[in-house]
C-alpha cells in the first residue's frame, strides 16, 4: 500500500491493520496479538487456531498430540459445490490438518490434563466422524490416566457432508462426558465464539464446569433463524455468553488473558484421589495469566499455521437441522 500526501511516496507494508468485528475499529494488528487476539478497543475475543490456543492454555513443551493420524472419510460420495474428499483436502493442504480436532495430553501450572481443541479453520470446527472419534478416546485417557478432560469449543455444527455420521457423533460425545464422569475424573468445556449447532447439543453444555470467553456466540441455531421461525424479536444479547451466564448454561465466563489461572485452579479442585502428582517442573508462579503473547501471528507455530486470517466459514456446518 501506497501513501502519498503532498510529499514523498512512502509504502506502508500490508498487514500492520485489522478490523474488529464487534466495534468495527480498524486497530494494529500487533496491539491486538500482543493482548492474546483481544481487542484492545472493546474486549472483542478474535479466533484462535488450535496452535495458539495450545500456547496460551497448557504449560510451556508440556503437550503431547494423540491420535494424529485419524483422517476423514467419505462414506456417502457427497457432492455439493465440490466432492467432499476435495474440500478435506483443500482444508488439509491450508491449514496442515488432517480434521478441526487436535488432542492430547499436557500440564496445567505442573497437573497433568487431556486436552483437546477445535480449530475454526477447518471447515468452521463442524463436527464428524473423526472430531467424535477422538473426543472419545480422549476421554478415555483421561479416565484410564485419572486426569481431568478438558474441551475447547468453537464449531458451526454438525458436518453435513457426512449426514447421519456426524449426528451419531453428538451420542458418542455425549458418552465421553459420561465415561469420565461415571470414572469420577473431572470434565471442563470452553466456549469460545461461535459454539453452536450439534456441538452446543452435545458434550460443549454436558461438563462438570462450562467455562465461555466473553461476548462469545452459543446457542443451536443463530439468532435470525430463530427470529425468522418465530416471528418475534430477541431478547437483546440472546444467544451471547453473558446472557447464558445469566439464565444458567454457563458457570462462568473468564477473559483469555486469565484462561490457565482459572484452569490450574479448576483442574487442582477437580482432580480425582488417585491422580497423579503436580509435576516438578510446574511453573513459577502459580496465579501466572495465559501466554505466551509472542507465539500469536508466529510463523513458526504448529499445527497448520495459516496467516491469513480464516473468513471462509463455507459449507461445513450444519444450519438449523
Amino acid at each position: 500500500m501506497a501513501w502519498h500526501f503532498g510529499g514523498k511516496k512512502k509504502d506502508m507494508p500490508d498487514g500492520l491493520w485489522i478490523r474488529c468485528d464487534e466495534c468495527g475499529k480498524t486497530v494494529y494488528k500487533k496491539d491486538v496479538e500482543s493482548s492474546l487476539r483481544v481487542c484492545p478497543e472493546c474486549g472483542f475475543h478474535f479466533s484462535l487456531d488450535s496452535a495458539q490456543r495450545i500456547a496460551i492454555t497448557l504449560d510451556p513443551a508440556s503437550f503431547s498430540e494423540l491420535f494424529a493420524d485419524l483422517a476423514p472419510q467419505d462414506p456417502l460420495g457427497f457432492v455439493d459445490r465440490e466432492p467432499y474428499t476435495d474440500r478435506l483436502k483443500r482444508y488439509a493442504d491450508s491449514t496442515g490438518l488432517k480434521d478441526a480436532m487436535v488432542v492430547g495430553t499436557g500440564a496445567i501450572q505442573g497437573w497433568k490434563v487431556a486436552f483437546g481443541t477445535m480449530d475454526t479453520r477447518f471447515m468452521m470446527g463442524s463436527l464428524g466422524s473423526v472430531m467424535g472419534e477422538k473426543i472419545y478416546r480422549l476421554a478415555e485417557v483421561a479416565a484410564n490416566q485419572r486426569v481431568p478432560l478438558i474441551l475447547v469449543c468453537g464449531s458451526g455444527g454438525a458436518r453435513m457432508q457426512e449426514g447421519v455420521v456426524s449426528l451419531m457423533q453428538m451420542v458418542k460425545t455425549s458418552a465421553a462426558i459420561a465415561l469420565c464422569q461415571e470414572a469420577g475424573v473431572g470434565s471442563i468445556s470452553l466456549l469460545t465464539n461461535p459454539t453452536t449447532g450439534g456441538t452446543t447439543a452435545s458434550f460443549a453444555t454436558e461438563a462438570d464446569v462450562i467455562i465461555a470467553e466473553p461476548g462469545a456466540l452459543i446457542g443451536f441455531t443463530g439468532p435470525r433463524v430463530i427470529e425468522e421461525t418465530i416471528k418475534q424479536k430477541l431478547p437483546e444479547g440472546f444467544q451471547k455468553s453473558e446472557f447464558l451466564l445469566e439464565h444458567g448454561l454457563v458457570d462462568m465466563i473468564v477473559p483469555r488473558s486469565e484462561i490457565r489461572q482459572v484452569l490450574g485452579e479448576l483442574v487442582q479442585y477437580l482432580r480425582a484421589e488417585d491422580a497423579p502428582p503436580r509435576s516438578e517442573k510446574a511453573q513459577d508462579g502459580e496465579g501466572e495469566k495465559s501466554g505466551p503473547a509472542e507465539v500469536i501471528g508466529s510463523p513458526d507455530k504448529t499445527p497448520g499455521d495459516n496467516s491469513e486470517e480464516h473468513k471462509n466459514q463455507e459449507g461445513g456446518a450444519e444450519t438449523s437441522a
